[in-house]
Order: C-alpha cells, then structure tokens, then sequence
C-alpha cells in the first residue's frame, strides 16, 4: 500500500513494540524497526513518534480508556496505534486528517472501526494532556519526592548541550552559535539542526556531550601531565574533556564498535588518547595511574529526557543487575591508584542501588566535591536531576575518594 508516511508509522510501531513487549532499547531496536523507512526525515519522524508516545504513555492510555467502553488489553494493537496516533496529534502537531490516513492501514477490521471511533471521539472533546508528564507507578515510588520535578522536566525533549575543546572561548563560541552557557567550557543549543552543520563541527571545536555528564571529568581539574584511566569509556566524550584539561589519559571500554566514536571524535578534535579494548573486571594496568574516572555502566535512568523508554524498561531486576556490576568495577578501579590519587565514580541513574548506595560502600578516604555552580549533598558527593538548571540535564550521581 503505496501511502506517503506509512511506513514510518508502521516502523514507530514496530519500535513501540520492541521496548514495550520486548524490553529493547530505542537505539537497539532502531536498526530492525527502521530497515524499510527510507530518507533521514522519515526515520527522525518514525523515532520522534515512539518517543514522545513513551513519554506521554501513561496519560495517552488514560485518554484512550476515557473514550472505551470496555478497556484495551494493554498488548492491544488498536492500543498501540491509538497511543500513536495521539502523540502525533498532542505532541507533534500533525493534522487529524493525515494522522487517520496513515494509522488506519496499520489496522483491518472492527480494530480499524474502533480506532478511528476513539481518535474521533477525542478529537471533537479537544482532548489535551497535562502539563507535565505521569510516571508510571513504579517509577513514581522510586524517585518519591523528586519525580514531580523530574516529570516537568520530561515535558519537552532536551535542548542540545556542546562541550568545547578550550574553555577559555565559551563566550566567544556562545556568541558564535547563538547558544548560552551554563558553566565555563559549555554551549546550550536549541536541538533540530544537524550536529555535522554546526559551526565548529569540521575543526573539532567541539563535541556534543550533556551538560551533566561533562561535571565528574571536570571534577578531576587540570591534568599537567598526570596519568588518568577512563573506565568504560564509550562514547568517550570524558576521554576528550581530560585530555583537553592536559591529562595523559588511557581510555578502556569493553566495546570495539563503542570505541569508534571516540576514534573519529580524537582524530577531528586532534585530542591524544590510548585506546584500550579490554573488560575491565579482567584487564590489568602496567603501572598505577594518578586519578581513575570510573562512568560505570548503569540503567541510564538520567537519561529519560532523551531516551524515555527507561521509563517503562527498568525495574528491580535491571537495578540489582548493574549494582552488582558496578560494586565489581569499583572494587577493581579502587586498587589502580598511586597513593594520594583520586577516584572519580559516576552513574546517569536516578536510583540509589547506583549511586548513594554504591558510594556508601568505598572503603578509600572520601574527597567532597567542590564544582563552582553545582551543590553537593551533604555527604559531599553531587547529584543532579533532570529538572535542575533552565533545559534540564542527565540525572547524574558523582562520588570521590582518595587512596
């Protein structure tokens, strides 16, 4: 069925039902879900509509049953393809008439019927969503009296945050872009425009990198010369941070293919880096290093701004998994520092088994926080929600030690 902009609504489905049914990531199920989506527009609007569908999912469902007599199975696939057709009506603007032309086929029969009865219905009730998005229960009773802010914060997506190469030229590089900075070595830019057309982009002036997982690298100062290792290092954007800051900085990921971004990102920026392929929980230094930055893997909740299928993907089983993971990295991690050195650990999770829990646990001398512009808790460690700052950023938490 040859119809204009089917076939990125047939794959936003398919993407819907990778997270939702299968416990897939948006980025892992991007590739099978968007193989028969052709042109860049159509595959940004395919992910564009599972996003703002996962983010809005629990108050699009509460429409969907408002206009039902009978309730949906959640598996439903009327379900999934109302929850489609009014994200892209609340959401994205798109007109009633076009959203109808190109949901409806995904459907045969009575389901089609009811589809199009249920989008009416609340098309003529001028249906509308609340300001800030609703948590699913789960979610809600883990982040307890921080979710409010955090759900405001997910009401848009984020804007997009640069970190530049030297810090000495934020202003002039704010200006230059037409951005703000939010602390020095930083550019906020409105998102929309292709990283590779940004000014700066070709001469390796910068690196796209968000706002809060730019701080535990910044923490760690001015190298002069010193050893630091990154752990887990993919992407890699804390890999460019230390060694612009003048570290001499061994970059360790398990992931080849993750690792690659680091390389083209080192070869446009001309940063000097040792790339290392290994796992960490078997690899072993020659030589003791001057301060380790361990960015740990973790359920990403921080992230839900920008990958919002955290939000309906993680749950105890997920958390306890990447606890365990990471109280292993860090025990490794803590034993490759010189004496004195320092050990910087850093998750982009909202959860405490990730980050206050694990913090708790470093037997080394805690070493509190001092970033310029950015609280620490009392314990001396730092942690940021998505609703901090005007945009929002990761959620983050930061702790350090000294051997």
């Amino acid at each position: 069925m040859d119809i204009p902009g089917l076939p990125a609504r047939a794959a936003a489905l398919r993407l819907l039902d990778a997270v939702l049914r299968r416990g897939e990531t948006l980025d892992q199920a991007t590739h099978n879900a968007l193989q028969n989506v052709r042109g860049d527009a159509d595959r940004a609007l395919a992910r564009a509509i599972t996003a703002e569908t996962l983010r809005w999912l629990i108050d699009l469902d509460a429409l969907i049953d408002s206009a039902t007599q009978q309730v949906l199975p959640e598996d439903a696939k009327p379900r999934a393809v109302l929850r489609l057709m009014l994200a892209q009506w609340l959401r994205l603007d798109t007109p009633p008439h076009a959203i109808i032309a190109t949901a409806l086929p995904l459907l045969t029969g009575g389901p089609k019927r009811l589809a199009h009865g249920v989008f009416s219905t609340l098309n003529k009730r001028e249906a509308r969503l609340p300001d800030a998005p609703t948590l699913p229960e789960r979610v809600a009773a883990r982040w307890g009296e921080r979710g409010p802010a955090i759900a405001a914060a997910l009401a848009e997506p984020p804007p997009l945050d640069l970190t530049l190469r030297d810090p000495a030229e934020t202003g002039q590089w704010a200006e230059r872009l037409g951005g703000v900075s939010l602390t020095p070595g930083h550019v906020r830019l409105p998102r929309g425009e292709a990283i590779e057309n940004i000014d700066g982009f070709a001469d390796g002036a910068w690196w796209v990198q968000d706002l809060a997982a730019g701080l535990p690298a910044r923490i760690l100062g001015a190298g002069e010369g010193r050893r630091v290792l990154d752990l887990c290092a993919a992407p890699g954007g804390k890999t460019l941070q230390l060694a612009a800051a003048g570290w001499q900085v061994t970059a360790l990921d398990i992931s080849d293919k993750r690792l690659e971004r680091l390389r083209q990102n080192l070869d446009r920026t001309g940063l000097k880096a040792e790339v290392v392929v290994a796992d960490a929980l078997k690899w072993e230094p020659a030589e003791m290093f001057d301060a380790v930055l361990l960015d740990a893997p973790c359920t990403a909740t921080g992230t839900c701004r920008r990958h919002p299928d955290v939000l309906h993907r993680i749950g105890p089983r997920q958390i306890a998994e990447m606890a365990e993971l990471q109280a292993a990295l860090l025990e490794r991690a803590a034993g490759w520092l010189k004496p004195g050195g320092r050990l910087v650990y850093a998750v982009c999770s909202l959860e405490r088994e990730e980050g206050e829990d694990q913090a708790a646990k470093v037997t080394l001398a805690p070493e509190p926080i001092d970033l310029p512009g950015f609280a620490s808790t009392p314990e001396g460690w730092l942690r940021t929600d998505p609703g901090m700052a005007a945009g929002g950023m990761d959620g983050f938490f930061v702790g350090s030690w000294r051997a």
